[in-house]
């Protein structure tokens, strides 16, 4: 992918849990002279693998992977935290002549990302956020969704209504700035953006398909310890984290007594199904996502076929 312009040429992979991103990221990182940095807003904690798919030493062939494995779980980590250390790690592998390649399913972080979005300093206020905390915990995030859905609309519907972290982001922007975070989001993309990207998206025809997948890959987890690293990390202090990821808090009933191991799995399954169609809908908003169909092709070496034609006619 030859850079052509003024711009850093970056190729994401994008796409629902378990279609496949990491697998075809590598392979694009083997054949264009690339290194690959995640965009999952949970494979960056540590102790946190099995659950969140974090890609062991043989998937990565090699292949230097950046954002992974290096933050606590007690350790808040935003969407802006993201954008500053991944655009310091692009400009870092292009100095070097590597090509970066991001990987993930965190459509938030891609896009705030790859569109250059800037992110004011003067919104943050520690008390404000450590109150809105402290009620959440005490009522639920019902009442601060529902102050949300006062001012902001938008991001009420759109933000998922377990995803208090956003929740209290949102709000926070508003108290301090009287801004929404809408607003905030159209504003700061006033800046152009520095990469020439190509962005490739993972889907299936036959969404069962993708469903079989997932299923499938939660019961490897399982198989893989699932259960024993779950247990570990829900012990540690600040496991709010956790709390939030798929595959640790659907098995908290079952260490608390309330359910079988069996329902447990099943409700890991069912909302990692719920999460892939989430993040579906999220990229399919984006025109720009160049999208492969992984059950058209007849294996996985015509899915990296089809995305290294797409990546050398955009180069």
């Amino acid at each position: 992918m030859m850079n052509t312009t003024d711009k850093i040429p970056v190729v994401a992979v994008v796409g629902p849990t378990a279609s496949g991103k990491s697998r075809l990221a590598v392979e694009i990182a083997l054949r264009k002279n690339g290194e690959v940095i995640s965009a999952d807003s949970m494979q960056i904690y540590k102790g946190m693998s099995i659950g969140t798919a974090k890609p062991d030493t043989e998937e990565m062939c090699g292949v230097a992977h950046h954002l992974i494995d290096f933050a606590d779980i007690s350790q808040p980590f935003s969407v802006a935290n993201y954008v500053a250390l991944a655009s310091k790690c692009i400009i870092e592998l292009n100095t070097r002549g590597k090509l970066p390649v991001i990987a993930g399913g965190t459509g938030l972080y891609i896009r705030s990302l790859l569109n250059n979005i800037q992110f004011a300093d003067d919104d943050k206020d520690e008390t404000l956020r450590e109150k809105l905390a402290q009620k959440a915990a005490q009522e639920g995030a019902e009442p601060l969704l529902a102050e949300l859905r006062s001012f902001e609309p938008e991001s009420a519907e759109r933000i998922h209504p377990n995803n208090l972290g956003r929740i209290i982001r949102a709000i926070e922007i508003y108290r301090t700035t009287g801004v929404t975070m809408t607003e905030q989001m159209k504003r700061s993309k006033q800046k152009p953006t520095p990469y020439n990207s190509c962005v490739i998206g993972l889907d299936f025809k036959d969404r069962q398909k993708l469903y079989d997948r997932i299923n499938q890959r939660v019961d490897l987890m399982m198989d893989d310890g699932l259960l024993q690293e779950a247990k570990e990390v829900l012990a540690q202090p600040g496991s709010q984290t956790a709390l939030q990821a798929i595959g640790y808090k659907e098995l908290l009933p079952y260490f608390n007594g309330i359910c079988t191991l069996d329902e447990a799995v099943e409700k890991i399954k069912q909302e990692s199904r719920h999460y892939a169609k989430r993040q579906l809908t999220w990229f399919r908003r984006d025109e720009d996502i160049n999208w492969i169909m992984v059950d058209d092709a007849p294996n996985f070496d015509t899915v990296i076929e089809q995305a290294m034609r797409i990546i050398n006619q955009k180069g």
